[in-house]
């Protein structure tokens, strides 16, 4: 049993870098197949839409350092930091109870890349690789 509980949590560091960076890899190519409307609604947010090429590297970079296990701790430092400023700008309306969903999820999406800030990337990383 003990064999197992330790496969279990080898595997469970690269599943949760992908499933984590997944959200803002995506989210970033989305951003690009819709960049006028994004940069509108950033704007409408008071958010400058020259910043949506950055936004979008964050994401898109951020998220590979994160599944590949790459400077992870300084990925997932940056990445925790945009969760959170990106919740209080963009998911402020809390009378709004999808807006509260969305503040909510950004958080704990903070919280997570805060954990392997502090833990690092884990196993299959190339943090973590041996060197020969």
């Amino acid at each position: 049993m003990n064999t197992l509980i330790t496969q279990l949590q080898t595997l469970s560091a690269p599943a949760a870098r992908v499933l984590l960076s997944l959200v803002f890899i995506i989210s970033g190519i989305n951003k690009i197949a819709q960049y006028e409307g994004t940069q509108g609604y950033m704007e409408a947010m008071g958010v400058p839409g020259f910043l949506l090429p950055l936004v979008i590297l964050v994401e898109v970079a951020g998220g590979l350092a994160i599944i590949l296990g790459f400077h992870a701790r300084l990925a997932a430092f940056g990445l925790a930091g945009f969760s959170a400023v990106s919740a209080l700008l963009f998911h402020n309306d809390f009378s709004n109870p999808s807006e509260m969903a969305h503040f909510m999820k950004n958080f704990a999406l903070a919280g997570s890349f805060l954990l392997i800030f502090s833990q690092g990337s884990g196993a299959f990383s190339l943090d973590n690789r041996k060197s020969s």
